[in-house]
């Protein structure tokens, strides 16, 4: 259900929340295997053609232990295979395997679907305009100042302190 709210941040992560928990039902109800949150994530960063382990945990802001694990789990149910980077022998990097490959396919089908409904939920133009502001250049993330370096964040963090 999506959230009325001021922040943009809000209906966002519903609609994000919307469309990965509609595949992922879709996806178990074609016979594939269930997928965790962040297995959806590495997912679609290896659809985007993110395939070295140290830049999708970068890009999800995750330890790379965490997203060996995840990527090691997809391994072991026959989603991924490790494979030496072309470009650098040294690093391994993620590939689909067949059956991967075929999830892969059966998840294009499901989004193209839920993006047909969504158009007729919401409407046609709406979906455009979605299409269109994220698809725009938003430019690098910016830092917001709130003021001096540290501000009030420093006062609750020396208080914390002093009650240790």
């Amino acid at each position: 259900m999506i959230m009325n709210s001021d922040y943009l941040i809000v209906p966002l992560l519903a609609g994000f929340e919307w469309f990965d928990e509609s595949l992922q039902m879709s996806l178990r109800e074609a016979g594939w295997p269930h997928l965790t949150r962040p297995e959806s994530m590495v997912m679609m960063h290896v659809q985007m053609n993110v395939v070295r382990p140290a830049d999708i945990a970068r890009s999800l802001r995750l330890t790379r232990q965490a997203v060996h694990s995840t990527i090691n789990s997809l391994v072991e149910r026959g989603v991924f295979e490790m494979a030496d980077d072309p470009t650098d022998g040294r690093i391994r990097i993620v590939q689909l395997t067949p059956m991967g490959r075929a999830m892969r396919q059966d998840a294009q089908r499901i989004v193209a679907e839920l993006t047909e409904e969504l158009g007729r939920r919401i409407g046609a133009k709406r979906v455009k305009a979605l299409r269109e502001a994220f698809g725009s250049d938003w430019g690098a993330p910016i830092l917001c100042s709130l003021g001096e370096p540290g501000g009030r964040a420093a006062d609750f963090r020396q208080t914390a302190n002093k009650n240790q």
